[in-house]
């Protein structure tokens, strides 16, 4: 049998330093990935297990405007709670309404109002799109148009922006999209809650994140970035 011959040093060292370099830009590109999308424990997502109201039955999803943060009750007396962006003061609303129906990388279609505001934004925007602004998940709330959903800008949470939608990282959209079920009930309101903190580390500490910057450029529309379509249909109702 034929012995295999030890590999040269020089040849030990190319590899090395070509699965450093693969690593790197793997690292590098994840980075970007979590960056646009919300994703990474080392920028998105803020969920907290909390105490909450016990009026509330486990399955029902509170969205406190004022708080700026969405309650999901996992059990009577607690509920995980996310940070969320809110709506800007001429599209604010409140009322209960329910879960009717979720999508997977959902489309994008803007409204004429946001067409008029905005001339750039392109006719429609597929799902899986990383600049598409409903980010990786939507829950459909109700009959109207609008919905909880994942962000194509991770760094507007905790902001008043959007236009009456209930913004979320695409990491805490991800986490609460399997628990909640269609027909579940949805209470949007300005009403403040004082929650108490039940984390694993005992701490009553909010979680302190990074704060996420705009790009450069971004929202900078063009056939390069996003690839207009001629198609009209209207928002999901």
């Amino acid at each position: 049998m034929a012995l295999k011959k030890p590999m040269s040093g020089l040849v030990l060292a190319a590899l090395t330093a070509l699965g450093a370099a693969t690593a790197s830009t793997a690292a590098s590109a994840q980075t970007l990935v979590d960056f646009l999308w919300g994703g990474g424990s080392d920028f998105g997502g803020g969920r907290q297990t909390v105490s909450f109201n016990s009026q509330y039955k486990p399955g029902q999803l509170i969205v406190s405007f004022s708080d700026r943060r969405l309650y999901f009750i996992t059990a009577p007396g607690q509920a995980l709670s996310y940070p969320i962006a809110i709506p800007r003061e001429k599209s604010r609303w409140q009322g209960t309404t329910f879960v009717s129906m979720k999508r997977v990388n959902p489309s994008w279609t803007p409204t004429p109002e946001m067409k008029r505001e905005n001339p750039r934004l392109p006719n429609w925007v597929p799902g899986g799109h990383p600049m598409n602004p409903l980010g990786v998940r939507a829950l459909y709330l109700g009959s109207s148009a609008y919905r909880i959903h994942g962000t194509d800008a991770p760094w507007t949470i905790g902001q008043n922006v959007s236009k009456g939608c209930v913004r979320m990282y695409n990491e805490d959209v991800l986490d609460l999209y399997p628990r909640v079920p269609v027909g579940a009930r949805v209470t949007v309101t300005w009403q403040r809650f004082t929650t108490g903190g039940v984390a694993s580390n005992g701490s009553d500490a909010p979680v302190k994140r990074p704060v996420k910057q705009r790009p450069a450029g971004y929202g900078k529309y063009s056939a390069n970035s996003v690839q207009s379509s001629n198609q009209t249909a209207q928002v999901q109702q």
